[in-house]
């Protein structure tokens, strides 16, 4: 920041310590719609109009003073041209006047007149009049900071805000340069502090040292940018990442893939590293050869928390970026790309939002099956929240049923517990299964023991749970666990994994039937004064018929069951069939997605030849105008002398 001494108002100064710039070269740079980079690709400067637009969107004028040692002068050289907003308005040009006066060095600095002495004299008198100095003199001191070779650009008359302050603010930060307005939110600024991994992202729009920090992907050692008194240090944004990936794009073309290595774009993507305290940063910093154009760039634009905390970082050197160098050209190429950073960002999501304490139903599905895979001493009991809720969800109340006859049926129906077990095998239902059997071989070494002895529970546990089709045999046990206590088990065992849902009518049945009984047996003993028996015969046949009541309710379960598997069956058809309808649709929208894409394509392609076509005009009018400008000059000179 320099101060006028004319009117103590703020300037712009930007120099560098370049080739400088000729004579011819200044008038070209200062001069509208010329480029001598117009049939050069990919290069800055195609379009002859960046300076000037640049320079007046800052200040209404400005001065540029440069010094060069060129082959085609084979002296030293300087000039001072001024291009000046002020000076057209305020005298009313219709055409668009560039006063310039250039010096040569030979054995000390002298007047160089590319015309006349009185043309010179009066570009000279201008600038004096428009420009921050009063004389000759002060001019040429700016040389001075400028040694061999470089270029001194000083913007003026910086313009100002509804309010009347500079657009420009150099009073934030003493060695940045800030803008006023809405890109500078006070609340970025604050979350810049506090999350310092995501400063760049916060800071970027509003501050001159941020986003210059960021706008080379690679900066040679002898490189340097010093903004206001300070070095300017690049920062790899790669380098606030956590739980990086790489990924190479390499776009199809109509014979294939690319050889050419400008074809193919590394993609780095992963969480900044303040992601676990949910900041709303995400995109994308796409360079083009070398520079940045977009940056943080939104791909994914969905409202909420996904992709919250994804970063990435692209150099594309296949799309053209746009006259402003703050965009890229809508192309095919670049719709592709777009679409394949959305794929990228989203499958990344998908793979590891959990790590960072955001939720998600692929997430968690994918924990859950690393968790129970990478834990040597996993159980159902300790798996984590996330399996928990991804597999409560569609499976609890199959899994309900399928358990409590996989414990009634244990013994008896082996082919049944198959069929439903069969269908679906969960970890549940075969740990229900085993712990069972379990109980069974307790019960049956009881019975081994004390074969005469009857206890409560044994008398109805066993006749539940291990009574074949054609069996007489009473069998006595030791367990004290009653029908209720073995239904309750799997909710016990499996809590927070299977949802508590009611039993089908069958399973109360016979739980009420149990009930009875134990109530029976209850009577018996006491009559029989302390468990003697008085008539077997009866007891037996009532066993038999309490076997035939429990074999009937089983036939009415498998039955049950059977129907709604096979409902199940029916709706899970349906879903694959409207799923297929889906997937056809998508196709259809895909093929019709990418015929408007190619057609758009050729349209803008048929615009921008055309575009071209015009730029080539106005560059030979302008080459027509310059040499008919010089003929003039020419002429006047023949006529004066």
């Amino acid at each position: 920041m320099l101060q006028n001494k004319k009117d103590g108002t703020r300037m712009l100064l930007v120099q560098d310590d370049g080739g400088g710039m000729s004579p011819d070269k200044i008038r070209h740079c200062m001069s509208l719609g010329y480029s001598a980079k117009s049939k050069v690709k990919n290069t800055i400067g195609q379009y002859g109009n960046g300076f000037k637009t640049s320079t007046m969107r800052l200040g209404a004028d400005v001065l540029v003073f440069s010094r060069s040692h060129s082959n085609e002068e084979r002296r030293l050289t300087q000039s001072i041209g001024m291009l000046s907003y002020t000076f057209l308005k305020s005298t009313g040009k219709d055409d668009i006047i560039v006063p310039m006066i250039d010096y040569e060095k030979g054995q000390a600095w002298k007047r160089k007149v590319r015309t006349t002495s009185g043309d010179w004299f009066t570009s000279l008198q201008t600038i004096i009049q428009w420009s921050p100095y009063s004389n000759e003199g002060e001019l040429l001191q700016e040389f001075t900071s400028i040694n061999e070779q470089g270029t001194r650009i000083i913007i003026y008359n910086l313009w100002e805000d509804e309010q009347g302050d500079l657009e420009l603010n150099f009073d934030a930060d003493v060695n940045d340069i800030q803008i006023r307005g809405v890109n500078r939110d006070e609340k970025n600024i604050l979350m810049a502090e506090q999350f310092p991994n995501s400063k760049h992202f916060f800071t970027y729009r509003h501050s001159l040292r941020s986003y210059a920090s960021i706008l080379y992907l690679r900066v040679p050692y002898v490189f340097r940018m010093i903004l206001r008194g300070k070095e300017i240090e690049r920062h790899n944004i790669i380098n606030d990442m956590m739980l990086k990936k790489q990924v190479t794009y390499k776009p199809v073309m109509s014979n294939g893939y690319p050889n050419d290595t400008d074809m193919v774009a590394n993609v780095i993507i992963g969480f900044v590293k303040d992601a676990k305290h949910h900041v709303p940063i995400q995109g994308f910093n796409v360079y083009h050869r070398n520079r940045l154009i977009k940056p943080f760039w939104r791909v994914w634009t969905l409202p909420g928390s996904q992709g919250r905390g994804i970063i990435g970082v692209l150099e594309v050197n296949f799309v053209e970026p746009a006259h402003d160098k703050q965009d890229f050209e809508r192309t095919n190429s670049l719709s592709r790309l777009e679409a394949r950073l959305i794929l990228m960002q989203k499958k990344y999501w998908s793979e590891n939002c959990h790590r960072i304490g955001y939720g998600g139903n692929d997430a968690k599905r994918s924990s859950g099956k690393r968790d129970r895979g990478s834990s040597p001493g996993y159980s159902p009991s300790t798996a984590p929240s996330s399996y928990q809720s991804a597999k409560s969800c569609g499976m609890s109340n199959y899994l309900q049923r399928s358990q409590a006859a996989d414990i009634l049926y244990s013994g008896s129906s082996n082919k049944f517990i198959s069929n439903v077990s069969g269908s679906r095998k969960t970890r549940a239902s075969r740990l229900a299964i085993s712990r069972q059997s379990s109980s069974i071989k307790m019960a049956q070494r009881g019975a081994e023991k004390s074969p005469k002895t009857v206890k409560s529970a044994g008398l109805v546990q066993p006749s539940l749970s291990y009574i074949s089709g054609d069996s007489d045999i009473e069998i006595a046990g030791t367990a004290s666990r009653s029908i209720s206590d073995i239904l309750d088990e799997p909710e016990r065992t499996f809590s927070g994994t299977v949802a508590h849902l009611p039993l089908s009518g069958g399973v109360i049945r016979i739980e009420r039937m149990a009930t009875r009984l134990q109530s029976k047996e209850g009577t018996v003993k006491n009559n029989g004064h302390g468990g003697t028996i008085d008539d077997p015969e009866s007891i037996i046949k009532q066993l038999k018929d309490e076997n035939s009541s429990l074999k009937e309710c089983f036939s009415k379960m498998e039955e049950l069951l059977s129907k709604e598997l096979q409902m199940e069956r029916e709706k899970n058809k349906s879903m694959l069939e409207t799923m297929e309808n889906l997937e056809a649709k998508l196709e259809t929208a895909k093929k019709e997605q990418e015929a408007l894409v190619d057609a758009y394509a050729e349209e803008m392609k048929r615009r921008d030849q055309e575009e071209q076509n015009l730029r080539n005009k106005i560059t030979e009018a302008s080459s027509t105008i310059q040499d008919l400008i010089g003929q003039l000059n020419a002429a006047r000179s023949y006529c004066k002398s």
